[in-house]
């Protein structure tokens, strides 16, 4: 079963061109999937059939996983077996009948634009370390980057000119995505100030840089974000995807249409964007009663 995942890994990494994350995920689920298998004692593929399959859903189940979390474990064993069958490795395909756990309509978790106005000052400017977050802050919810992107910048990537970043998301698909002024200045005070310090005598490509030039970790950005959400007052979990949901929230709120927030959140398929409708549509009902006479 190991050499077989490895087989399809490669296909997924060579062939398919998917982003590292979601490797790294199909990986996990698959993984968890084979020790499932060697715990039960099936060891060969003509074995796992949809009693094994559902076995295997249940024992999900009874871990805790949300319906979400057991559909995304279902689609990696799904694409596996669909691999399998394309290179004749396996006569039969045992999720044929296996329906995907529903997992309902989520709405993203956002920001006011208060709060996020709160956040992003939140920062001490006045040391080295600050006018980094402070420029990240910035840049995250300036461009509605995922936090991966942040903490990979090369400095070749933003045009503090023209404001823009360049960037390759989920499966290298580019997308160029402007920001704004404060993200620039925020962003200068950096570059001139902040990121000399820290680099000392080391070279470094990474445009937000920890000690030794190294870029910081994405459990290190999260760790900042929390710290400054709590001195914010902002009661709800943030998380630097809630910046994320935020600025594209309030784009729409905004009047942008959903294609440009398509473009810029870099969304393969626009019903992944089409979410933010819902919070959107919430948003003209709540001005509606609040400004309409007949409201």
């Amino acid at each position: 079963m190991d050499r077989l995942i490895d087989r399809y890994m490669a296909h997924l990494t060579l062939e398919r061109g998917l982003a590292q994350n979601s490797l790294t995920s199909y990986a996990m689920d698959l993984a968890t999937f084979a020790d499932f298998l060697e715990t039960n004692q099936i060891s060969a593929l003509d074995q796992v059939d949809t009693v094994v399959i559902l076995a295997w859903l249940v024992h999900l189940e009874a871990k805790g996983l949300s319906p979400r979390s057991r559909a995304r474990h279902l689609i990696a064993v799904r694409g596996f077996y669909r691999f399998l069958a394309l290179e004749n490795l396996t006569r039969s395909n045992p999720l044929r009948l296996i329906d995907i756990p529903k997992a309902g309509t989520r709405l993203p978790r956002f920001l006011s634009q208060d709060q996020v106005t709160a956040l992003l000052e939140m920062p001490d400017r006045t040391t080295h370390r600050g006018l980094r977050n402070a420029a990240m802050l910035e840049i995250l919810y300036g461009a509605g980057l995922r936090v991966s992107e942040l903490v990979g910048l090369k400095t070749e990537q933003v045009d503090l000119v023209a404001c823009f970043v360049r960037l390759f998301g989920k499966g290298s698909r580019e997308r160029i995505v402007p920001f704004g002024s404060h993200a620039r200045q925020r962003t200068m005070e950096w570059l001139e100030w902040g990121r000399p310090w820290m680099l000392k005598k080391n070279a470094s490509r990474y445009l937000f840089v920890a000690r030794a030039g190294n870029p910081m970790t994405r459990q290190g950005f999260w760790k900042l974000l929390k710290k400054y959400a709590l001195g914010a007052g902002i009661s709800i979990k943030v998380s630097p995807h809630t910046l994320r949901h935020s600025f594209a929230t309030h784009l729409l709120e905004g009047g942008a249409d959903l294609r440009s927030v398509q473009t810029m959140l870099g969304h393969a398929d626009i019903a992944s964007t089409q979410i933010y409708t819902h919070v959107s549509r919430q948003y003209l009902v709540d001005m509606h009663k609040k400004y309409h006479p007949r409201g």
